[in-house]
């Protein structure tokens, strides 16, 4: 279902005014821009062709940008189907690790440089405890992404990882958590230790800053939440694509547009999560989805241990190869091929798959092309009328 409202609808409508007031950075407006410009005449399109009725579909390209709320789709189905591919048949854990506010400040001005110590705090914590022969010993992996947002759109960041229950020891032998699967490792001492690590990694990357601002970081609980293992691997997937390629605000959520103001839906999760409407100013929309804007080059899925492109190709057959013999239930994510490329079923006939005719730039399709695709249109038209 088509969303009412689009983010590229604000931006167009309120691009000068946000030039004239806002104070962003060149790459955020870069990348406002590719948003603005997705899926239209600008970027140019392509022309598919079914290879059972020959039926035409005439596209503009998207802009395939990680911030765009059009673009996910298949990016998110081709990095589940490479994900799959990994799975062991093991409990798999989601840990969050999240910042206090008191941090915002510096991820304003040094975005890269703390998000860069959240991944390696929460890997180095994770790490630790699958290294100590009374939780584990021996070495796990982590799967992590990075989310910087709150459902309103202010700046929360905070690590989603996912981590397998166990790990391989020296030996190359694999070794399951000591909990059989109920929990990880204790949720407090996790906590704990990662506010010691990060704080002191923050006072050694950012020297200048006065005594109280680290003593602040002890003052308050950090938290790190650590939910139950997933019923299965296959629900791992499930998750990891609810969140892999996640953006701060999807077109669905945005529910009116006045001349100024921009409303959309949230949960407050301080009310069991209940949905609510929030009513901001356009230019402060704008704001806040910008704050979300990763640097240049930033990564923001990683890979550790077991689980990183270093070990895996090793560690996992050696994995499966211990554990009882493993088939995943399901042969093929939907619409997936081999390949890791998403198929198109043709509109028209349903039955035959569309294939790249042709591309074009800002100027359009060939006026030919236009003829065949109204003439191919009008026959679709009437085949569903029949």
């Amino acid at each position: 279902m088509q969303p009412a409202f689009e983010l590229a609808a604000i931006l167009n409508r309120h691009w000068d005014q946000a030039n004239e007031q806002l104070k962003l950075n060149g790459w955020q407006w870069r990348t406002l821009q590719a948003i603005r410009s997705c899926r239209t005449a600008s970027l140019g399109g392509h022309i598919d062709q079914c290879d059972h009725c020959g039926h035409l579909s005439i596209s503009y390209n998207s802009c395939r940008n990680r911030h765009c709320p059009k673009c996910q789709g298949q990016q998110r189905e081709t990095w589940m189907e490479a994900r799959r591919a990994e799975l062991l048949p093991v409990p798999y854990f989601h840990v969050v690790f999240t910042l206090p506010e008191t941090v915002n400040r510096l991820c304003l001005y040094k975005p890269a440089v703390v998000y860069n110590l959240l991944f390696s705090t929460a890997w180095s914590t994770i790490e630790s405890f699958a290294a100590d022969e009374r939780h584990l010993g021996a070495q796990t992996g982590m799967i992590s992404i990075l989310h910087t947002w709150g459902q309103t759109l202010s700046l929360h960041p905070h690590l989603h990882c996912i981590v397998p229950g166990g790990g391989i020891t020296k030996s190359k032998h694999w070794r399951a958590g000591r909990s059989r699967g109920k929990f990880l490792f204790p949720v407090k001492a996790l906590s704990k230790v990662f506010r010691a690590r990060f704080t002191a990694a923050v006072r050694k990357a950012f020297p200048d800053e006065p005594k109280e601002f680290f003593e602040s970081l002890f003052k308050t609980n950090w938290v790190v939440y650590a939910k139950r293992p997933f019923g299965g691997p296959l629900q791992v997937i499930e998750y990891l694509g609810r969140y892999t390629h996640k953006i701060a605000i999807s077109n669905h959520r945005i529910n009116a547009l006045t001349k100024d103001t921009v409303s959309f839906t949230y949960r407050d999760y301080r009310q069991a999560g209940n949905r609510k409407e929030m009513t901001l100013a356009a230019l402060e929309f704008i704001r806040r989805f910008a704050l979300h804007i990763l640097p240049k080059g930033f990564v923001r899925i990683r890979h550790y241990g077991i689980l990183s492109s270093k070990i895996k190709g090793e560690a996992i057959p050696i994995i499966r190869a211990q554990l009882i013999p493993w088939v995943p239930e399901d042969p093929m994510i939907p619409g997936v091929t081999a390949a890791g490329i998403i198929t198109r079923t043709c509109p028209c006939c349903k039955k035959g798959v569309m294939h790249h005719l042709m591309d074009f730039d800002h100027r359009g399709p060939p006026a030919e092309y236009l003829k065949l695709n109204e003439k191919s249109e009008n026959n679709a038209a009437l085949q569903q009328a029949i």
